[in-house]
């Protein structure tokens, strides 16, 4: 029962000496790349701790290793051992069994039953349980219940290991490993043999790049169809991530040969071939920038239909002859604002009284618009009116933070798009065409949020008649998944839409708010005379880090009465000592730190606690009551190595569990992208700008920044790094074909 792996190292190397140890600890990882930096105990230096360093993310404390490396001398830290290749066996002394069994490896048994196990086995413990196991009841505390327990885990992980022991020798790091054989169980061995390309579609967290270092370990030619297909399928899946939901056609040869490092000839070829097999669909749509005016265009299968589906669906659903709020096709509108005056208790302003009207008149509508303009107070009268004529009203957002704020804003509950659909295990909505939502009128909050795919599902599930509002600011930054569904929407003529332009005078004295609108029109913000608005100039990005933490863990919270959790990071990039991971890990050391005796689990490069503001960066549809989607974030409230796993509380209010080996999909989120923030709002954002993200420096990216700051925003970094964001108005549109399917005849 053994598992192997390795690090990347020279061709030449002299041959290794080995090393058998117990891992006590890790105290540096870099998930990047890999390298970790942990003690270990032998036999020989008995309470004294040695240093190793190389490629041992997959390793847990409390495992035997064999190590293969060679002894060196850092300048600074002194002797220690550099890891080449490592073996994970099982220990041979009862303090190795007891660390191994209390380590958390298996599922059942954490520090406290290890102790209690091999005080009564001795030597003999592994073989009891593994030849055994219903002898683990004569341990005092342990009922059958239990006792099985602990043998189907032993069980598992052994079978785990085996499989390993084959995965990792083709390069596949011991987290992946478990998750393909999670997939494909005892047949793992024989997919990765034969159809490795495979595992970038159906296992998640494997793409492209690691399927084809597998294929060439496992001796699929370089130049296979099978291989080029996938390429370029992965060249599309790429596209998508950075949000096109196509690619012109010779820009993804181009790109498809560059990746592969094949000729464009064969990539043709296969991708005439994948055509042919519909593994992708190729479409002309217009294009301005080119000759004839159209580009052959190129789309996986799901963007294709999506796209289809949602512009048919939209104008299906604004031409529909029948209408689920007749009351407003004649009403006395003079009577029906003032009336509604009494209720509010303010005027609607001119764009406001339009947008209104054609909320409750046109069965498709959007409304846009910058902060202080009054999207909020406008979206509540359409509520109140509608509600004073008995509609079946209904209110969603793309996210949780996003649904909470509408429901305190209106006084009418709102809920995500994923949990109004029923999503079920698997993605697929209880609502949909035939089984439409009862809903008079539907309102989407922050639809600047829906990518082509969750936009397409909601609009199919809209029931003909029924009004649909797209409330949302199009100046942000587009949705993280693939579309630019408000934008194109908004550039389709046949769609009606207000846009508010007017800033209110309450909201003129926010310095949040007045900035916004300066950054969005190209100016350099306003940092004089406003007492939510602060610039802590620094140019190093280092210093920048220890500026962001200072002002997170005390700063704002001595002088704004802010808890720290209530203080959002936002970061361009996640990369660099001001992005986004090294900023978790400074802010966890200041916030969360390590308390002896309290649980933590290290998963890769990362330690949980309880504590731990985390984010979920998968969708996944089989937890929770509805899913848990990306982009969902919670504390962590209890963490039990015993059971292997971790609970967290969601700020939709649920708790949902994880595995430990579950953990790739959540991270740290004292600091997120700024991608990552959209749909939120949080009482004070902390903004680090650095001209180490000098590609990332874009107006609507600070915009969008700026724009989740309900009472503070501090930026942090470099006066050049914020005037370069300013004036830059952003790269080019994405690859979408929406507005032309909503215009075409």
């Amino acid at each position: 029962m053994t598992a192997t792996g390795s690090s990347l190292a020279p061709a030449a190397r002299p041959p290794g000496v080995v090393l058998e140890a117990v891992l006590e600890r890790i105290t540096y990882a870099n998930e990047e790349t890999g390298y970790t930096i942990a003690r270990v105990a032998t036999e020989r230096t008995g309470p004294d701790l040695l240093t190793v360093v190389g490629s041992l993310l997959g390793v847990q404390p409390g495992e035997s290793v064999r190590l293969v490396g060679r002894w060196g001398s850092h300048p600074k830290y002194g002797r220690q051992f550099e890891v080449y290749s490592y073996t994970t066996v099982l220990p041979a002394t009862i303090q190795g069994i007891e660390r191994y069994l209390g380590s958390g490896l298996i599922k059942g048994i954490g520090p406290k039953m290890a102790a209690r196990i091999v005080e009564h086995f001795g030597a003999e413990t592994l073989r009891v349980i593994e030849e055994e196991a219903d002898r683990l009841v004569e341990v005092p505390g342990l009922g059958p219940k239990r006792t099985k327990l602990i043998a189907v885990a032993w069980e598992e992980q052994k079978a785990i290991k085996e499989v390993m022991v084959f995965l990792q020798g083709v390069g596949v790091s011991t987290s992946l490993a478990v998750r393909i054989y999670k997939k494909y169980g005892d047949g793992s061995i024989s997919i990765v043999r034969n159809q490795p390309y495979r595992l970038a579609s159906d296992v998640w967290g494997i793409g492209f790049k690691t399927a084809d270092t597998i294929a060439q370990a496992v001796g699929i030619p370089h130049d296979s169809p099978q291989r080029v297909q996938a390429g370029i399928q992965y060249t599309l899946s790429e596209a998508a991530d950075n949000g096109h939901c196509y690619l012109p056609e010779p820009n993804l040869v181009a790109d498809a040969a560059e990746i592969l490092k094949v000729s464009k000839e064969l990539v043709q070829t296969c991708l005439a071939d994948l055509v042919a097999e519909e593994g992708v669909i190729r479409e002309e749509v217009p294009n301005a920038s080119v000759e004839g005016g159209v580009i052959p265009a190129v789309y996986l299968v799901p963007f294709h239909r999506a796209e289809s589906a949602l512009a048919g669906s939209l104008l299906r659903l604004l031409r529909s002859s029948h209408d689920r709020m007749p009351a407003f096709v004649d009403v006395d509108w003079a009577k029906a604002l003032a009336w509604l005056r009494t209720r509010t208790g303010a005027d609607l302003a001119d764009e406001q009284e339009q947008a209104v009207r054609l909320a409750l008149t046109a069965k498709v509508a959007v409304l846009t618009g910058g902060p202080g303009c009054g999207k909020s107070f406008t979206v509540k009268s359409i509520i109140t009116l509608a509600a004073a004529k008995q509609a079946k009203i209904v209110l969603a957002a793309p996210t949780g933070r996003a649904a909470k704020r509408m429901t305190e804003l209106t006084g009418h509950p709102a809920a995500t798009v994923h949990r109004l659909l029923k999503l079920r295990p698997g993605g697929d909505p209880s609502h949909d065409r035939d089984n439409p939502i009862d809903a008079d009128l539907i309102v989407v909050d922050e639809a600047s949020m829906l990518d082509l795919i969750l936009a397409n599902k909601l609009i199919k599930a809209i029931a003909p008649g029924a009004h649909l509002l797209l409330v949302g600011d199009v100046d942000q930054l587009p949705s993280v998944g693939a579309g630019e569904v408000l934008r194109d929407v908004l550039a389709a003529e046949t769609i009606p839409r207000v846009r508010l332009t007017k800033i209110f005078r309450q909201a003129q004295e926010s310095g949040v708010v007045v900035n916004a609108h300066r950054i969005n029109a190209g100016q350099a913000p306003a940092i004089d005379g406003y007492p939510d608005f602060f610039l802590f100039p620094v140019d190093d990005p280092e210093a920048t880090s220890e500026l962001v933490v200072d002002i997170v863990a005390r700063r704002v919270p001595r002088k704004f009465k802010l808890h720290p959790r209530d203080i959002q990071v936002l970061t361009p990039m996640h990369r660099g000592p001001a992005g986004a991971g090294n900023l978790n890990l400074t802010l966890q050391q200041a916030l969360a730190p390590h308390r002896e005796g309290m649980p933590e689990r290290r998963h890769g490069a990362r330690v949980f606690r309880v504590g731990d503001k985390v984010i979920q960066i998968r969708n996944n549809y089989d937890k929770g009551v509805a899913g848990v989607f990306n982009g969902t974030v919670g504390v962590v409230t209890a963490l039990s190595t015993d059971d292997r796993q971790l609970a967290v509380r969601t700020d939709e209010d649920e708790d949902i569990t994880y595995e430990f080996d579950e953990l790739d999909e959540l991270q740290h989120a004292y600091a997120i992208t700024v991608h990552r923030s959209q749909g939120s709002e949080y009482p004070a954002v902390v903004v680090p700008l650095t001209m180490s993200s000098y590609t990332l420096l874009q107006r609507n990216l600070l915009y969008t920044a700026v724009t989740r700051a309900k009472k503070l925003v501090v930026l942090v970094g470099s006066r050049k790094a914020i005037a370069i964001a300013v004036r830059t108005a952003g790269t080019g549109r994405r690859h979408t074909a929406l507005t032309h399917r909503l215009t075409k005849t």
